[in-house]
């Protein structure tokens, strides 16, 4: 696969990622908080842990994750509703959300938890595509924020997690494979996948679709290669900022 000088709008080249931050403690509510940055799409991310659990794992011992996403009324060119005033999400809400919890029940030991639940927050401030990888990818430092301070507290004896998490999209784009992708190219993207795996590098989930056009085993082997070396960027970003935390 040709990974020469795509043409894209922004100028990158295909395995390109856009500048990619992370600003700890963004709040001081919630025990951990970011703003995950990936472009211009800015997404806050909360951790928040509170004692108990859901029912069904009430005496088991151990924790549960779960977490929430929403996009900000202005975080598009035109406004939206909030769901809320709708009183009903959207498809697509839940199923990110659901994505979310998912990628970070991966990376932490439930057991070591304990009965605690731990609830996810990410609200898009900004969208310029991406904003469900640049949600995992911001909510796990919050994570790892959250339990840094537990542990200093003593609240938390063992450290619970398991390893970080980060996600990136990748996709055939005008016949090309490109990383990390804008709203233009997202938009008129001919596939579209996203790749959530685990600093080490193993694989959590793959999310691929056939948008405009079917793509080649090839060509997926391609984009997971690109997925791959932008997680190690994105993964440098996460621990950048954690050991100045």
């Amino acid at each position: 696969m040709n990974l020469e000088k795509a043409n894209r709008p922004s100028g990158r080249l295909p395995d390109q990622m856009r500048d990619v931050a992370f600003h700890l403690d963004y709040t001081n509510q919630a025990e951990g908080s970011v703003l995950a940055c990936f472009g211009n799409t800015k997404v806050l991310c909360t951790a928040s842990i509170s004692d108990g659990v859901p029912s069904f794992l009430r005496g088991k011992g151990q924790g549960w994750l779960t977490a929430e996403y929403g996009m900000l009324p202005r975080s598009t060119g035109t406004r939206m509703d909030r769901e809320a005033a709708r009183g009903k999400q959207s498809g697509r809400t839940v199923e990110i959300q659901r994505l979310i919890g998912r990628s970070l029940r991966a990376s932490i030991d439930l057991k070591a938890l304990g009965e605690r639940t731990l609830t996810i927050d990410c609200d898009v401030l900004q969208a310029d595509g991406g904003t469900r990888t640049t949600a995992i990818s911001g909510a796990s430092v919050a994570v790892v924020s959250a339990f840094n301070k537990l542990q200093r507290a003593g609240q938390l004896t063992t450290d619970p997690l398991i390893d970080r998490v980060c996600a990136v999209s990748v996709g055939m784009w005008r016949g090309q494979a490109v990383v990390d992708l804008d709203y233009p190219e997202d938009s008129t993207a001919e596939s579209d996948v996203n790749v959530v795996m685990l600093a080490s590098g193993g694989l959590v989930e793959v999310q691929g679709t056939a948008e405009d056009k079917v793509f080649t085993r090839d060509e997926l082997n391609t984009l997971l290669d690109l997925a791959q070396s932008a997680c190690r960027t994105v993964s440098e970003a996460q621990q950048l900022v954690l050991n100045h935390s």
